[in-house]
């Protein structure tokens, strides 16, 4: 009998994805390959791309076929579904979960040009929304989400909007659980008061600070200025106000990928420092100099390079987001007499999940079970993060609640891996739940509006409908 031949992978699963050039719908095949995941897509017009997806194979099943929750539905559906996915944005009914968080750009201006921009902001672009604009993405969100659990104010850099603190008034005015300010923290830095006055807004109020490295060259090369000692004035003003901050991390392969450990340690020794985000670079926007097979992360190698540059989490705190577990990651520690504990490790495997596929199942205590799926999620405000975690640990055994837990006693890494046309995938697109919020009422997956909605993309997105119309058309023969 001859031998058959055997193709050097597994065949995993089929997908859709789209072209890096043309950005048409795509088939493409999901590939297990030595230890690592790959999507393989074909375009007719620009031939074959083959894509990693995952450096870490058994990781990345885990996520995909255990770490699931029933998706949450909009309070609206703002447009119908048409041409499909990635091209009926809004959100339409065919989208697979509702706003964890929410994204207001408030302004095209910033007071830097970063290399590396997915808005493609600037000192040279000066157009902002105006009030009653702004407010109208207010009402669109609080329709859609009832009571948003968290809202992020954005832009280009929101703080240099002309009428900055009246958008966090209007904020404030509606029934917004967390409220969170995106900034590169050069007013902060550097403007007598400032930081005063947004203190004002807690609690429930957050600054999500820009903080890429503590190394100058770094960033030059991804904000195009030294702005070490700024990042470090500006957090010396938010200690002092013991100001709830997160700082965010954008990566580059072989740029800051190895600053990872480095940039954790320095946050959990900053008073009003409550986390960490890991976003890979979006190769999408402004990119100067980033080449997509070179330098993008995948989220399980930005995660093993968290295990490897910290001894404080191991494989098991580190665990996939139930809400779009392909794009999100999340550890947990506990913050309390000046040392830090995995809070993930606190809980028995079998406590978090059990064998069962699809699905995240807990013992049989029904409190264990709601505390830990809440906590577990971006789902929720900061605050109700450490309300759950506060029951959460009541209900375990053998477990030292300290006196007086509050938010500032969490400590939380994420890991954001936001789609781009290169690792674009429609089945996750269809649980991105982190959305911009639009005038006209839609909600827009951050993933798919940089790609197919933001500034000039708009002629290009009505060729691709077009294109959709045209292969589905149905000649009717005249009589």
């Amino acid at each position: 009998m001859t031998d058959r031949r055997t193709r050097p992978y597994l065949f995993y699963d089929t997908s859709t994805s789209v072209c890096a050039t043309c950005l048409q719908r795509v088939e493409a095949k999901v590939l297990l390959e030595d230890g690592a995941v790959v999507l393989d897509k074909w375009c007719p017009a620009h031939g074959r791309a083959r894509v990693l997806l995952a450096d870490d194979a058994a990781y990345w099943r885990m996520a995909r076929e255990k770490f699931l929750k029933a998706p949450e539905l909009p309070g609206v559906f703002a447009t119908p579904t048409r041409w499909g996915c990635p091209y009926d944005c809004g959100l339409c009914p065919d989208h697979m979960q509702h706003s964890c968080l929410a994204l207001l750009e408030v302004t095209d201006a910033c007071n830097l040009r970063c290399p590396v921009c997915y808005a493609g902001s600037g000192p040279e672009r000066t157009t902002s929304r105006g009030l009653p604009e702004i407010e109208r993405m207010l009402d669109a969100l609080v329709a859609s989400e009832g009571a948003p659990d968290v809202v992020q104010i954005s832009g280009g850099e929101p703080t240099v909007h002309p009428r900055f603190f009246e958008i966090l008034d209007a904020a404030r005015r509606r029934p917004i659980r967390h409220l969170m300010v995106n900034t590169n923290g050069i007013r902060i830095a550097h403007e007598p008061g400032f930081a005063e006055r947004l203190a004002a807004y807690a609690p429930g109020f957050e600054v999500y600070l820009q903080f890429d490295s503590l190394r100058d060259d770094a960033n030059r090369v991804l904000r195009g200025a030294a702005l070490a000692e700024t990042r470090l004035r500006a957090l010396e003003k938010l200690d002092a106000l013991n100001l709830s901050t997160t700082l965010v991390v954008t990566l580059v392969k072989g740029l800051n990928d190895g600053e990872i450990g480095d940039l954790v340690r320095f946050a959990l020794s900053r008073r009003s420092v409550r986390g960490v985000t890991l976003q890979p670079v979006q190769v999408a926007g402004r990119t100067d100099g980033v080449d997509a097979a070179r330098d993008r992360l995948t989220l399980t190698e930005v995660r093993r390079k968290l295990l490897e540059q910290t001894d404080l989490f191991k494989p098991s705190d580190v665990i996939p987001v139930p809400c779009n577990p392909d794009a999100l990651a999340m550890a947990y520690a506990l913050k309390a007499g000046g040392r830090a504990a995995p809070l993930t490790g606190l809980l028995d495997p079998e406590v978090l999940l059990s064998e069962a596929r699809n699905t995240i199942v807990y013992e049989k205590d029904d409190a264990v079970k709601r505390h830990a799926l809440k906590l577990f999620s971006t789902g929720n405000s900061p605050e109700a993060a450490a309300d759950s975690l506060k029951e959460l640990l009541c209900c375990l055994p053998r477990v030292a609640m300290p006196r007086g837990l509050s938010y500032e006693n969490l400590f939380r890494v994420l890991v954001v891996a936001f789609l781009d046309a290169h690792n674009f995938e429609t089945r996750v697109a269809k649980r991105s739940c982190i959305h911009m919020v639009q005038p006209d009422g839609r909600l827009i997956p951050f993933d798919t509006y940089n790609l197919f909605y933001r500034d000039g993309a708009a002629a290009r997105l009505e060729s691709l409908r077009a294109g959709v119309d045209a292969a589905f058309r149905v000649e009717v023969p005249s009589p």
